[in-house]
């Protein structure tokens, strides 16, 4: 079973950057057929989106929240994404989780599929 793993996760200074990244455990049957997403979990709060960008890339979504400062790009030749965070806050930290399903995207955990273990984000300020 394919699963999603993730890196890049770290202890940032705030108002720092880092890069994150994504991609399965194995080659999957067709990486560029799956929408690509992350959600994070910060602790005592429920897991809530942060970005998403479709199978063939034209189509993005952002939380508020990070809109501006987090960039979300995928790469099919290395089936990989990567989410770049700058400005980064206090409320930036927690467990960054990747997910995958077909095709489109939404910001509703439930119909993500295939999901990482998480990376965390520590944020110091």
């Amino acid at each position: 079973q394919v699963q999603l793993v993730e890196s890049g996760g770290k202890l940032v200074q705030a108002g720092g950057s880092l890069r994150l990244s994504c991609k399965p455990s194995r080659r999957p049957f067709a990486f560029s057929t799956l929408a690509m997403g992350w959600f994070r979990q910060a602790p005592g709060k429920e897991r809530e989106f942060v970005a998403a960008i479709n199978w063939n890339g034209r189509t993005t979504s952002y939380a508020d929240s990070v809109k501006g400062r987090f960039t979300l790009s995928r790469d099919d030749a290395k089936n990989t994404v990567y989410l770049q965070l700058t400005s980064l806050k206090s409320e930036d930290a927690g467990l960054y989780y990747c997910a995958a399903r077909q095709y489109e995207i939404t910001q509703t955990a439930g119909t993500w599929t295939i999901w990482g273990q998480g990376t965390q984000v520590t944020v110091s300020s």
